[in-house]
């Protein structure tokens, strides 16, 4: 599928139905944003404020060394259908992967929104800084039409009012910084020592959490961040917290392998290397697609939501198994 950019902001709400998107159903996305949000039902009509006002903010979404798979998530959203509401109430202008303009078009609504000011940035993907090619160019591993993702990042952050990142590679590197990280990847945050950003990492993450973080900087301002830059209203509980299967860790019934009987009745994958107990995530709750998510299909937490998870794991050619299992 493929979008426009730069379409007026008035009439979201009459936009949306004419694709297939009725007012009842509207609310009821926002009924789920506001309980993802912490928020009660009477929320509701706050989160369909923000979304479909017409001094919302604009929206510049850059990809940087990734696998759009934070992307195809979203693309994936059963309810609501991405074509039908996210990308119109996010007011996104720019966007790579899904953006209908191409060349010196897309590149115009880049930098027309960048020069318009009252934007916010979502930015995917760990940032290449090694320098490369003849002229030693700083981040040159990656670029996109003709600039390094470390020159158009720098510049979009510097002008945004608010950054987000999203997905683990963007808020801390990701596989592309795992050892021996040949082009010297990095978080964005790890660029701009000291300024804020709301950090939505996951591999992917689930696309609730970015909207409610938008949600929040329009209604409320900046959310509240813990030691890693992640909304606590989202990453403020540990997988463990919530995961169906602590009954058994808390009888010490651990499953001995993927295929046992043990795994089946719903006992605990501690010892298959799940990384619930020290992943911040609300996996459990929110799910995916509100329906499922790894535990529940029997795969244990990889902790993705954590700072260089993917350099944290030793493989033994079946399972993963970590370091430090003590707490068993």
């Amino acid at each position: 599928m493929k979008f426009s950019v730069g379409h007026g902001k008035e009439g979201a709400v009459e936009r949306l139905e004419k694709r297939g998107v009725s007012r009842r159903d509207f609310m009821k996305f926002c009924g789920t944003v506001a309980a993802v949000m912490g928020m009660g039902p009477a929320f509701a009509p706050k989160v369909a404020e923000a979304l479909t006002a017409d001094d919302r903010p604009d929206v510049i979404w850059l990809h940087n060394a990734e696998c759009t798979g934070c992307s195809e998530s979203i693309l994936r959203t059963v309810e609501p259908y991405i074509d039908a509401l996210i990308l119109d109430y996010i007011s996104l202008n720019y966007h790579e992967t899904i953006m209908a303009a191409a060349g010196h078009a897309a590149e115009k609504a880049l930098w027309d929104t960048v020069n318009g000011g009252n934007f916010v940035a979502v930015i995917e993907g760990g940032v290449p800084t090694a320098p490369a090619g003849t002229a030693n160019e700083a981040g040159a591993y990656g670029k996109v039409g003709g600039h390094t993702m470390l020159e158009t990042t720098t510049k979009v952050v510097n002008a945004a009012s608010a950054t987000i990142t999203y997905g683990t590679c963007a808020s801390y590197g990701g596989v592309q910084k795992a050892a021996p990280n040949p082009t010297a990847a990095k978080g964005v945050g790890e660029l701009f020592p000291g300024k804020t950003f709301i950090n939505v990492p996951g591999c992917p993450p689930n696309p609730y959490n970015l909207v409610g973080s938008i949600v929040h900087l329009i209604t409320k301002g900046l959310p509240d961040l813990d030691d890693v830059g992640r909304p606590t209203l989202f990453f403020g509980e540990t997988v463990h917290d919530n995961c169906p299967r602590q009954e058994h860790f808390d009888m010490d019934e651990f499953a001995p392998s993927f295929g046992s009987e043990e795994a089946r009745k719903g006992w605990c994958l501690r010892k298959l290397g799940c990384r619930g107990p020290e992943t911040f995530n609300n996996c459990p709750t929110v799910k995916f697609n509100q329906y499922n998510w790894p535990v529940q299909s029997g795969h244990p937490c990889i902790g993705c939501s954590q700072p260089d998870f993917w350099d944290g794991a030793d493989w033994d050619g079946e399972s993963y198994f970590y370091a430090d299992l003590t707490d068993i």
